[in-house]
């Protein structure tokens, strides 16, 4: 069986594409396909688009600055999109200007418009001479518009935007047929959107809050149950990784259940992920002679490192010294004094005394210390004792048997007297256990005690009692003990025959076997309540839909349903989807699942189709326009949501 490795695909960084005079001197539109996971971004005039990277910002975290430097911190530059390489190690600091499928956060979309327009290599002053195509969620609310129109028309000074959604852009635009039944998978929600002569119906469409991101979520808290020795290396990025590449989508996820508990069928239809590991170089087995000397050197090599660290530390501090000694010198004349105080960060004549004071005493206790390490001298260390096993002749089997069972038995005391003790140590450090309950007692009983009659330590008995509080219990792992549990699983291994010593392999032990997972996890498109949801899936929701219309009408529903989005080109989606349809419909009724052509793109793809019509001048929003109907004012058209102004407030009068 193939072994599979992950990619771990990190970003590229995007270039600054050239601004050239046939798009500087018109007014060709910037598409922007604003998705939750991915933006994709590029000129109408240009049949794919140029941008197309992750809808994210990261900010690195401030390095603290040194106690002993006045050196201010520069704060670490902010990260956008494809600029953040490694996604995993920037994972805690990452945000989005997205909640669900609405943005909220405009200043992360603001970062991102920054990205967008200076890739995209636009260097005109304080503006972008150009019309934004811009798709938006379904039904997206007027605040978020008003928010979003503020921020291109005000602070890019933007001539014209359009408004789209990107489910009615890819299909309105790509194909001719005029009735569909639209499933939108897309990374944090589904839509289910049914259009009826090119009409949307918004009051009958649905929405399931469930998408790619939850399935990766609940893909990689599966594995890391299922291996949490690997835990760390199970990240989210590879969760995402192996959903696109094994995952798939039973036809019948019962039936699908029952098959795997055939050995035989897991064997073969089991996936082996490989995990990155370093592989151990076991060392050939070193002398007692020559185990010493490389001890020394090590030492040698260690004083040297550290001799030399303290002679660059000493040459700082005198130079820091001498430089305050010149400052001091300079107390004659008070305005280039103070001046001199004020570039080196001190306040006062007594603090640049005290800082006088400090470095003496530091350069002499390093100049001390490397006197002392001067003088030192290496310590010859005992020699290393080396295991030797005699072997033992045995009168019979039985004999040699009560012997490795013997050493079976003191290993195992062993190894359960070093858990005990690292149980204790653990319960110890724990408040609300009772171990560290009883703890705190006896040392709050010390320190009831009078202060001037502090004699713990004196008796004999003290000694129990710090025993009885001290973390280690008054017992730790000696070395004795340790060499004692080498010397017994040397003789287990030399004298049981019948224990298997060979261990997994490196590589197998960094091994995932995925099995049933890669059907459990995409599952959750149509069983939302494996995650704790209380929402219906997407056959049922289909199905609800459907029964909002007439006979004749769903007829021509589900003789055209079409899957687009990022998930929908998982394997076996269609075919599911076309076995939940067929139960819920009349008897040897059509019906017809269809897969929207490059479902990732389609969305700019129709955007530029819309962008490029007679037509889209009519379909912007201008300046003047925003100005007078405010922000969240747009212009409706086939691939759009429905505009319904927000109520105005009413003041009303209350007499008191």
């Amino acid at each position: 069986m193939d072994i599979i490795e992950f990619k771990d695909i990190k970003s590229v960084q995007d270039i600054v594409h050239p601004y050239d005079s046939t798009l500087r001197n018109s007014s060709v539109p910037i598409i922007i396909d604003n998705g939750s996971c991915t933006s994709r971004v590029g000129w109408a005039s240009q049949s794919e688009p140029l941008l197309i990277f992750k809808n994210l910002i990261a900010k690195p975290r401030k390095e603290r600055s040194k106690k002993d430097t006045n050196v201010e911190v520069q704060a670490p530059p902010l990260q956008v999109g494809n600029d953040i390489l490694n996604i995993e190690a920037m994972r805690f600091q990452l945000k989005t200007q997205f909640d669900k499928n609405i943005v909220t956060h405009f200043e992360a979309q603001e970062h991102l418009f920054d990205y967008t327009f200076y890739h995209l290599g636009i260097d005109t002053e304080k503006c972008v001479p150009h019309p934004i195509v811009l798709s938006e969620g379904f039904l997206n609310p007027n605040s978020s518009r008003q928010l979003m129109s503020e921020l291109l028309f005000e602070c890019y000074s933007v001539p014209r935007i359009c408004y789209g959604v990107d489910a009615l852009f890819a299909h309105q635009h790509l194909t001719s047929q005029k009735d569909a039944l639209l499933l939108n998978l897309g990374y944090h929600t589904m839509h289910v959107i049914p259009i009826l002569d090119g009409k949307a119906y918004f009051e009958h469409t649905r929405r399931i809050n469930t998408g790619g991101h939850q399935i990766v979520m609940f893909l990689h808290r599966m594995l890391q149950l299922k291996y949490p020795a690997h835990a760390t290396q199970i990240t989210l990025s590879r969760a995402e990784e192996l959903l696109h590449r094994i995952c798939l989508i039973a036809p019948n996820y019962r039936e699908e259940l029952m098959r795997w508990n055939d050995v035989e069928y897991y064997e073969k239809n089991i996936k082996k992920i490989q995990l990155p590991y370093n592989a151990h170089i076991p060392s050939a087995g070193l002398t007692a002679e020559q185990q010493k000397e490389r001890k020394k050197e090590l030492a040698k090599r260690l004083s040297e490192i550290n001799a030399r660290r303290r002679n660059e530390k000493l040459a700082e501090d005198e130079e820091k010294l001498q430089k305050l000694y010149d400052i001091q010198e300079l107390d004659d004349d008070i305005e280039e004094f103070e001046y001199a105080l004020s570039q080196n960060g001190i306040e006062t004549q007594e603090d640049l005394e005290k800082n006088i004071n400090l470095l003496r005493n530091r350069i002499e206790k390093t100049k001390q210390k490397i006197l002392a390490a001067n003088a030192e001298e290496l310590i010859d260390e005992p020699p290393t004792k080396q295991l030797k096993l005699n072997k033992i002749v045995f009168e019979n089997e039985k004999a040699l048997q009560l012997y490795v069972q013997n050493a079976k038995r003191m290993k195992q005391e062993i190894l359960n007297k070093k858990l005990v003790r690292k149980q204790r140590k653990q319960d110890m450090a724990k408040r609300r256990t009772a171990a560290g309950q009883e703890r705190m007692r006896i040392i709050s009983q010390l320190a009831r005690k009078e202060k001037g009659n502090d004699d713990f330590g004196i008796r004999d008995e003290d000694w129990d009692i710090y025993k009885t509080i001290s973390r280690d219990g008054g017992d730790s792992d000696s070395d004795a003990e340790n060499e004692k549990l080498l010397e017994l699983e040397e003789v287990i291994k030399s004298y049981d025959t019948g224990e298997e010593h060979d261990h997994l392999a490196p590589a197998e032990a960094h091994q995932l076997h995925i099995g049933i997972e890669r059907y459990r996890a995409p599952e959750l498109l149509f069983k939302p309540y494996m995650i704790g949801s209380s929402e219906a899936g997407l056959s049922e929701v289909m199905g609800y839909v459907l029964k909002l219309f007439s006979p004749e009408e769903q007829l021509r529903l589900a003789g055209n349903v079409v899957l687009m989005g990022g998930l929908s080109q998982l394997p076996g989606l269609k075919e599911r989807i076309q076995a939940d349809l067929t139960p819920i419909r009349p008897f040897q009724s059509y019906s017809a699942v269809d897969l929207m052509p490059n479902p990732i793109l389609s969305p700019w793809q129709g955007a530029r189709k819309l962008a490029n019509s007679d037509l889209f001048e009519s379909y912007c929003v201008s300046r003047a326009e925003y100005d007078e109907y405010g922000g969240e004012y747009f212009k409706t058209h086939i691939a759009s949501n429905l505009y319904t102004p927000s109520p105005k407030e009413q003041l009303v009068e209350v007499d008191i």
